[in-house]
């Protein structure tokens, strides 16, 4: 593949042969992403080793994901037999040197700090074959700054999947400065093999979705907090006017105030740019600890698994 116009990668590497049918997939973090990319890929056919360190989040995970299955028989939209088979392809490791054994690809999906991704991708390289990708879930991160401390960042990437993972189509596959073409296209093959739908992004703050949506759900925050309308009318304007299928503060609650607090703040200092300085009532909702769904307030109040009364 050739890379975009602004690419550079690294060619010290043989090419990278792909993840095969069937290949091993170890998906680190067991969070809201993290469980639900192991589940699509799962479904896809991959052999996938779910891992977190803290056991409870682990087990939690994995009840997430038989409760997404459960639902999407009962709606008709997954049969009972590909429930079986994905739930038969998904295993949990508690140790980091088990999840990857013999692994095709990994994927880190663990929280938004950069010193934390980085210090588990030394871990990982350790541990895994010359051929293995290494990517991660990061939404904004800069994916050359991540890639610094490894041996071979050739063979690292982004993959930015979308919440909820196993209904959203997207997925940013973000090359860094050191990218090999090869990995890019590996990389694309298996996101297709997902079901989902690719975008090719230079790295760049943000990458492409995060940098406009995080721009547009600030904006809503700042009418929310001027008072010029409600949350539910603000929303209401983008999903009935733009026809966006939710809209920013229902969105923001979906993601979570703190994530979007910390993409802002980033985005703030890594541009420069006083559009993406965080609203005072985002950072006020934040230290009240009105998170959004997960904490069963934020803009709207959560009183249900899927979705938040108006």
């Amino acid at each position: 593949m050739k890379l975009p116009a602004g690419g550079h990668a690294g060619h010290d590497l043989p090419a990278f042969e792909g993840v095969p049918d069937g290949g091993r997939v170890a998906v680190l973090g067991a969070g809201t992403m993290g469980r639900g990319i192991a589940q699509v890929a799962a479904a896809a056919g991959f052999h996938v080793i779910l891992h977190d360190r803290d056991p409870a989040a682990l087990a939690r995970g994995l009840d997430h994901v038989e409760v997404t299955l459960a639902r999407g028989v009962e709606l008709g939209k997954v049969s009972a037999p590909a429930r079986d088979a994905t739930r038969a392809r998904l295993h949990a490791a508690s140790g980091l040197a088990m999840a990857l054994e013999d692994v095709d690809l990994v994927v880190e999906a663990i929280p938004e700090v950069l010193e934390w991704k980085s210090d588990l991708f030394r871990e990982v390289e350790a541990l895994v074959s010359p051929s293995a990708l290494i990517a991660t879930n990061t939404s904004s991160l800069s994916i050359s700054a991540l890639g610094e401390g490894m041996a071979s960042p050739q063979r690292f990437l982004g993959l930015h999947f979308f919440n909820p993972v196993h209904i959203m189509a997207l997925v940013e596959v973000v090359y860094g400065s050191s990218t090999h073409p090869s990995a890019v296209e590996a990389a694309l093959d298996v996101v297709h093999r997902m079901g989902k739908e690719p975008i090719v992004v230079k790295d760049s703050p943000g990458f492409a979705s995060s940098r406009l949506g995080v721009l547009l759900g600030l904006e809503a925050i700042r009418m929310v907090e001027e008072g010029v309308a409600s949350a539910e009318h603000i929303d209401g304007a983008m999903e009935l006017g733009y026809r966006h299928p939710m809209g920013p503060l229902r969105l923001t609650d979906l993601v979570g105030l703190d994530v979007r607090l910390g993409i802002a703040e980033y985005l703030h200092t890594t541009l420069g740019s006083e559009a993406f300085r965080p609203p005072e009532l985002l950072r006020r909702m934040v230290e009240e600890g009105h998170l959004g769904k997960k904490a069963g307030r934020g803009f709207y109040p959560w009183n249900s698994e899927e979705e938040g009364t108006k």
